[in-house]
Formats: structure tokens, sequence, C-alpha cells
């Protein structure tokens, strides 16, 4: 997201010299591309390393790792921008912060976003793509403007999203294709000959790709089997089981139709799945994690937990 004022700044006709702004693994390919391509990467900026884990260790960004790995400089600070003499553009990929709109009127800034501009601007681009059912999605290289992914776009690549294609995936995917795609519409150049901005304005109905609540993530089973696997396709999906949490890595939907069971009704328990009833027929786990343990295919589970038809998932633990 970006406020900004005033005009933004030109890139010039040639391009030689980078800032790279990022911080998740899905921003690492495009920094790979540049330097593989013979761009000067001059500053790598990242967000400020996080405290992680029981034991409460900090641990840098994807982006900051990889950087420093690869000998680059690298800050948490924007405005050590700045600083940087003979800048050409700026290259922004899910950087995860506001960019001030005086750095925005000095330095021309470049974004790569994982969707097919208008549609899906915001924080989950690919988590709503995949929530929403579409078939295909994208990567849009656009400049950096004012407002939400509201830029004008200099090239886009279609790609389809496939029936069970997860959203880790798929963003990996529009990674390594964002990385490619952003050398190709450098090197072909941001401006003409005169010195005009060779991106276009986005067509079509904008639609906002608001971040996933924490809420989101619960499996209902009372929705159709198509609508569950997109839930769990996006990751992090859970039930409640037993009294506890279940945590749902993988399911299909079920060839059979209504069941005639309550939703969340476990109708059968076979060698590798368990068909559980769903709003409109049946969704098959196929991998699940228990809670405090680790992720298992559902076999080792139903052989641990000795599972019987008729009973429920997703009642909550005062009601069960």
């Amino acid at each position: 997201m970006v406020n900004s004022a005033g005009p933004l700044a030109v890139p010039p006709s040639r391009i030689k010299r980078i800032a790279f702004l990022g911080t998740p693994p899905a921003a690492v390919p495009s920094l790979e591309a540049l330097l593989a391509a013979g761009y000067e990467v001059v500053l790598v900026v990242s967000q400020p390393d996080r405290r992680r884990g029981r034991g409460g260790r900090t641990i840098p960004s994807p982006v900051k790792k990889a950087a420093v790995e690869l000998g680059l400089t690298v800050s948490d600070q924007m405005e050590d921008l700045n600083q940087i003499e003979d800048l050409d553009i700026a290259v922004v990929v899910a950087f995860g912060r506001i960019i001030p709109s005086p750095m925005l009127q000095r330095i021309p800034m470049v974004n790569v976003h994982f969707s097919l501009l208008p549609r899906w601007r915001g924080a989950a681009p690919v988590e709503r793509a995949i929530l929403a059912g579409d078939s295909k999605t994208g990567i849009s290289i656009m400049a950096l403007a004012e407002g939400l992914d509201t830029g004008d776009v200099y090239s886009t690549e279609t790609v389809a999203i496939g029936d069970e294609v997860t959203a880790e995936e798929l963003t990996a995917e529009l990674a390594d294709r964002g990385g490619r795609l952003l050398v190709e519409t450098l090197q072909r150049g941001l401006v003409s000959d005169g010195g005009e901005s060779l991106a276009a304005p986005q067509e079509g109905e904008p639609v906002y790709a608001a971040k996933l609540e924490r809420a989101e993530s619960k499996v209902c089973f009372d929705h159709s089997a198509v609508d569950i696997q997109r839930r769990v396709r996006i990751g992090r999906a859970w039930t409640w089981f037993r009294r506890a949490r279940l945590g749902i890595e993988k399911v299909r939907v079920g060839l059979g139709t209504d069941s005639g069971r309550p939703p969340g009704t476990i109708v059968n328990v076979a060698a590798e799945s368990v068909a559980v009833s769903s709003g409109d027929g049946v969704v098959e786990l196929l991998e699940v994690k228990p809670e405090g343990r680790r992720s298992q295919p559902v076999g080792d589970w139903i052989n641990g937990a000795r599972l019987e038809v008729g009973e429920r998932l997703g009642d909550e633990p005062d009601s069960a």
C-alpha cells in the first residue's frame, strides 16, 4: 500500500542500479533473477529480524537471509534508500510496509504483484483467487502508485489454477515466473524513446483481496465439499474433533452424493481416507495434524485414533 500526493518519479531509459524491497520467500526469486540478469542490486531492504520459536531466537526474513548469502548490503530502514547515489529504480515484492509519498516522488518503483490486476488487489491475492474458485490468476509488473495496487501495468502473465493446487504451490510458481517476467520487462524498458511510460492503466472492475482472518481457516462442514477443499488448499485449515483441534492438511472431493448424515459426520473409514459428510456430499480427509503432533497421512491417524463411523467433526468442545 502506498500514500502519494505528488507526481511519481520517472524511471530512466536504461536501468542498471537497483534497490530491492521484499520480505517473504516469494520475493526471493525476483531478487535472484535480477542478479542473474546482471543488474547491480546496491541495497536490499527487508523487515526487521523477528523473534520466533519457543526460545525466542531472532530470525532474519527470507529475503534478508538470501541477500546476506549473496553478499549484498541489507537494511531494515527504508530511509537508507535516500543515501544511494545514481539509483535507477527500486523493485518491490511483498515488502509489507507503506512506501512514503516523498520517496515515491524521488525514486521510481516497480512492483511484482501476484494477480491479474485489477482483480485481487491487496494482501492475499493467491488465497482469495483459490477461495473464489478462479480458474486463472497471474503476475502483474506495475508502477507503484497512490492507493492499494492501483498503479499502471507494464506487463502481465497468466497462470492457470489447478483444481488441487495449494496456495503454497501456486505462490511458488507465481514467484518463479514473476522473477522472469520482471527481468523481461526491465530489459524491454519502462519508458519510450520519448521518455513516456510504457505502462497502461488497469482495466476492469477492481476486486480486493483482504487479509485472511484467523476464523476463515476453520472448516465448516455444512459448506459444499468443493468449498471445503478450497479452504484446505489455502493452508492452516482446522476443525474440532474429540474436544481438540484437528488440522486438516489435504482432502479430496468424494465421489458420493448426499450421505443423508448431518454435516461433519464420519460416514466411512478406509485404509487411507476418512469420508466425512458435507453440505452437498462427502469430503475425504487424506492428511491431518492432530493437536500437538506432526502432520501425518490419515492412515496413521486412523490406527492411533480408532475412528468410528458416526463420530462428528466440527462440534465445539463445550457442545460435544
